[in-house]
């Protein structure tokens, strides 16, 4: 990219792009991270869970890394958590109330009835339905589904589209977006990636414009497209070789 000697701070999707699904990052990636802390803020986001970070991320930073300049941001950047004197602490948070997440729990499984996006025949591991607390998520082959089935099963998004127009329509006060390979999303209206790359430019005081983000869906109708609404430049790349070779490259400037 001709302009990285412009950018003053970089966002990262997670799954897909530093490190394959539900996987634990590799010690290049966490070194290239660190020497990333040296120079700028760094954000990442993901749909998945604060646990999924603190399994996929957090250990495989080198000691000494500059945490402080480390913004994490999971459920669709529904929370944020930023390291402070020496723990990482809430930011913020739009959880769901008691009754939001009845209302869309109802919505899930009669849209799940209807539309026959499973059934017997379907394969599952772990649980479907997963409340992240700000988000719901979805996994038509379970939370836990090795990442071959998940890529196979609905590449074209057509098997979750069905569901997801229902539930846009049933839940007009939510965000419901089709992520990863085989999950669908839940969130409060507006709380999406891009509402995070614009908390995270307030938080670092860069203007977006002077900021890049990295995905491996920013392709239009994948979960990473949405942060284009906040002008934000951004780089795609194809899997977590490709970032590595992004940063290093940055990092070479």
């Amino acid at each position: 990219m001709d302009a990285l000697e412009n950018v003053r701070a970089l966002a990262f999707d997670l799954d897909g792009t530093l490190t394959e699904s539900k996987c634990e990052m590799t010690p290049e990636m966490g070194e290239a991270l660190a020497h990333l802390l040296v120079r700028l803020p760094v954000g990442i986001m993901s749909g998945g869970s604060y646990t999924q970070f603190q399994k996929q991320v957090v250990p495989f930073l080198p000691v000494g890394s500059h945490l402080e300049r480390l913004h994490l941001f999971p459920t669709s950047a529904a929370r944020c958590y930023a390291y402070k004197e020496n723990e990482w602490r809430l930011v913020y948070s739009h959880d769901f109330t008691p009754d939001e997440k009845q209302e869309i729990m109802a919505a899930l499984n009669a849209g799940i009835a209807k539309t026959h996006i499973v059934d017997d025949s379907t394969p599952t591991f772990g649980e479907r339905t997963e409340d992240r607390g700000a988000q719901i998520s979805f996994s038509a082959l379970g939370q836990n589904a090795p990442i071959e089935l998940k890529r196979a099963w609905d590449p074209t998004q057509e098997k979750r589209m069905p569901l997801q127009k229902l539930l846009v329509e049933a839940l007009p006060n939510f965000s419901v977006r089709i992520n990863a390979s085989n999950t669908i999303d839940i969130t409060r209206a507006g709380i999406t990636k891009a509402y995070g790359i614009q908390r995270f430019s307030e938080m670092v005081g860069i203007p977006m414009g002077e900021m890049l983000y990295v995905g491996d869906a920013l392709f239009e109708g994948g979960n990473d497209a949405v942060v284009k609404e906040a002008g934000i430049p951004t780089q795609s790349v194809s899997n977590p070789e490709e970032t590595l070779a992004l940063i290093r490259q940055f990092l070479t400037l």
